[in-house]
């Protein structure tokens, strides 16, 4: 970390998605009164997330890491937060099950109001304004109102998080999250589900596992870790204003966490090494992640590893690799023989959902489950090939029954779209596509595992 950093020199930086507000002094008022709020994370619970990364970039774990496209201001509601959690923990427990691997579950959630955009404004009709960028800034209806970034909307962000947490908090530590629980969830999908005999095998060996367990005594009451679970929280650093005013020194080690979230990352679009986010991520003691396109070079990724993580510190950056399905074996492999080379430690995530969305011939924007899933598997292949480690996924999904992305064992077909298309911004994999997703990786991780497992100690 370097000595000059403070959690404002970002504002001497270039900086990119950064909305105009129209009286900056409201502004100013609205960071000074967030700076005074209580974090909503801990430094202790960032650290514990950044040793679990640790485990991943070592080969001893996988990240999950999935939630909304951008949260909504409108959509806030308990069950909405109940059931995407409630999804992630039936992939983790499919994951963790199906290849015997640890499984790190981080939630796009309490924080994930800002989006990046391709343009500035946005043009109806002959009409032109600013675009949308996400709750925390602007409204989505199209009006000069609705769309005046508006510096109050950071304090209803920061309060929709704070019960965001709160309720997490509870359903990961107050039974919710059972294993036992989990595991039926995961069953009835099974029997419901098109493709549910593919899985069946899976189920019933958890079933038999768990009634092991039970006989020699580990059940709920015995043993917390079946009951609770550990659930960590991010978002994209994007509207720095808010971030700054989030960071605090920890008591306990001297550093500057921001408490936002436990795990910050920088998007394709932001990762400039020389800019204002690269900036501030830097000196936070968050685990961090950079998002990685097709517009990158091996060489910005050793560049982007110099600044943000330079002690080269396990769990400290991850990698999020979002080339597409057509592109990810051509680009990826020069990205990972350039860290191996240079002696980099990264967590290795695959975002299957940005660079696979398209447009329907009834003009809504969609992503194709055969792409999402052409483009893990691709990662898996070439890490396999390249004897690194696939350590995660990132992807957009929601525990709502959403007509968003197209096909999985549901078929939903490009004339299904407009039937519960609900989303602010991107499309996302409906519940049942994500644990169709999760079963597939269960069975690409097994054989990963295998692999990493029958290495030379170090090698």
């Amino acid at each position: 970390m370097a000595n000059t950093w403070t959690p404002a020199s970002w504002r001497q930086k270039p900086i990119k998605q950064a909305p105009e507000y129209a009286e900056p002094h409201a502004l100013e008022e609205v960071e000074q009164k967030l700076g005074t709020y209580p974090p909503l994370v801990f430094a202790g619970e960032a650290r514990r997330l950044k040793a679990a990364l640790g485990d991943v970039a070592q080969g001893r774990g996988f990240l999950v890491q999935g939630g909304d496209c951008a949260e909504s201001f409108a959509e806030f509601h308990p069950d909405n937060i109940r059931d995407t959690f409630r999804v992630l923990l039936q992939m983790a427990v499919v994951l963790t099950y199906g290849a015997a691997c640890p499984v790190v579950k981080v939630g796009r959630l309490a924080g994930q109001f800002v989006k990046p955009r391709s343009a500035d404004t946005e043009t109806i009709d002959g009409v032109t304004l600013p675009a949308y960028r996400g709750d925390m800034i602007n409204a989505m209806e199209f009006s000069p109102e609705a769309r005046a970034a508006d510096p109050a909307r950071l304090v209803q962000g920061y309060s929709q998080a704070a019960a965001t947490l709160n309720l997490l908090r509870a359903f990961a530590q107050g039974g919710y999250a059972d294993l036992h629980k989990v595991h039926q969830w995961n069953l009835g999908f099974v029997a419901d589900s098109p493709a549910g005999a593919r899985y069946q095998d899976m189920a019933d060996r958890l079933d038999e596992t768990l009634a092991f367990m039970a006989a020699c005594g580990l059940t709920s009451e015995t043993t917390p870790q079946i009951r609770a679970t550990d659930f960590f929280t991010s978002h994209e650093a994007l509207m720095l204003n808010y971030e700054q005013s989030m960071t605090r020194i920890d008591s306990t080690s001297g550093d500057w966490y921001d408490t936002s979230a436990h795990m910050l990352w920088i998007g394709d679009r932001t990762r400039d090494v020389d800019g204002a986010h690269v900036e501030f991520l830097s000196g936070i003691g968050n685990p961090i992640g950079v998002k990685i396109g097709p517009s990158s070079d091996p060489d910005d990724l050793i560049a982007l590893c110099d600044v943000l993580n330079p002690a080269n510190e396990a769990g400290r950056l991850t990698v999020v690799v979002r080339m597409g399905a057509d592109e990810v074996e051509q680009r990826l492999p020069a990205f990972i023989r350039a860290i191996k080379s240079e002696g980099r430690s990264v967590v290795w995530a695959c975002d299957p959902m940005h660079a696979n969305t398209v447009k329907s011939s009834n003009g809504f924007k969609t992503r194709h489950f055969d792409s999402i899933l052409a483009e893990v598997q691709a990662f898996f292949a070439v890490h396999k090939a390249e004897g690194s480690y696939a350590g995660g996924v990132h992807f957009e999904m929601t525990g709502q029954d959403v007509t968003e992305c197209v096909g999985g064992a549901e078929a939903i077909t490009e004339a299904h779209l407009g039937a519960r298309y609900h989303t602010h911004c991107d499309p996302r994999l409906n519940a049942k596509q994500a644990l169709e997703l999760a079963f597939l990786l269960a069975e690409m991780l097994k054989d990963e595992r295998a692999r990493q497992r029958g290495r030379a100690p170090g090698e």
